[in-house]
């Protein structure tokens, strides 16, 4: 659990000029290298090919390719449906074209903190030998302003079929995410889904710093991820979905606009994300943007990475889903 969580850590704190998809790609596969674990990278063209419109229109503006990397671990029955762990692997977020202001931009190395928290748990799990069967995706890009970048209007397709007007490049996270579940779904037919995400801004400003925000279509799996949070420390509280909220992201020109009004901004981010669960599998999406790093020490961190969603991944799945 401690290699894991360090990991994790490390995967946060690492510079974007050191860390980008295909480095942290390079990372894990030296992390996972010997272990049992079967790993699968797609590149660009690979992407392309399966229609991932969403994930390749956030990373076009960079020089960085993106990514999609998958760690599978078959510990449990054969046969049975594995867990799935998704992560956003932004490693580094500029807002694309929708620019964020300066001032404080340099912390955006952690928006691949979703990522970092999914590959940690992983490692947790497989070095330990888990007795469950896990598949972790996560979707790496870089998101940066360019003469190819993606503008603010544009439509993309993505690997479902359903098509997403783009109306702010910053909201580029659920673009990665919608792509990643649904390769997900297609290849392994999970059982239940979390993924883990720094996704918006408006999740600070409901829960500040100490609680990150899990949201669900399935009573019994928010609950567990809940009592893994307590258990480890990694506090969770459950917000509300539903299709009141999914209305304010309808398009008048899509299937689904990025972005809703700026009430509800965490709501209507899982609402997006709702949209590409399919058959009504159990899924939780933990938005974890104001939990990976801190301006103060904890219990179990210095200053910076906390190496949040680690311990928590381990620990759900050691309760539930291992004999």
């Amino acid at each position: 659990m401690a290699e894991g969580v360090e990991f994790t850590k490390r995967l946060v704190t690492l510079p974007a000029n050191i860390l980008y998809p295909e480095s942290f790609v390079a990372e894990c596969e030296a992390a996972f290298g010997g272990t049992g674990a079967e790993i699968t990278v797609l590149d660009e063209p690979a992407m392309e090919e399966l229609g991932m419109g969403a994930l390749l229109g956030v990373g076009q503006g960079s020089r960085r390719a993106s990514r999609l990397l998958a760690i599978s671990w078959k510990g449990g029955k054969e046969g049975e449906a594995p867990t799935a762990l998704v992560g956003k692997g932004v490693t580094f977020d500029t807002g694309g074209i929708s620019l964020k202001p300066p001032p404080g931009m340099e912390d955006m190395k952690w928006d691949m903190g979703g990522a970092g928290a999914v590959a940690g748990g992983m490692l947790a799990l497989v070095k330990r030998k888990a007795k469950a069967n896990i598949i972790a995706v996560m979707g790496l890009v870089e998101n940066m302003p360019d003469g190819n970048a993606q503008r603010p209007g544009d439509v993309v397709t993505t690997m479902s079929g359903q098509t997403v007007e783009v109306l702010n490049t910053d909201a580029e996270g659920r673009l990665v995410l919608c792509d990643a579940l649904h390769w997900t779904q297609e290849n392994y037919a999970p059982a239940r889904i979390v993924n883990f995400a720094t996704l918006t801004g408006a999740m600070i400003i409901a829960l500040g710093h100490d609680h990150a925000g899990v949201f669900s279509n399935d009573d019994e799996w928010a609950d567990q991820l809940l009592a893994a949070g307590k258990a480890t420390g990694a506090k969770l509280w459950r917000m509300p979905i539903g299709p009141a909220y999914d209305k304010l992201i309808n398009s008048p020109i899509a299937d689904i606009k990025n972005v809703g009004p700026r009430p509800a901004g965490s709501i209507t981010a899982a609402q997006f994300l709702h949209r590409f669960i399919q058959n009504g599998t159990p899924w939780a999406h933990c938005d974890i943007a104001g939990t990976v790093w801190s301006d103060r020490p904890g219990h179990t961190w210095d200053k910076g990475a906390t190496g949040w969603g680690a311990r928590l991944i381990d620990t759900l799945v050691a309760e539930n889903f291992e004999d």
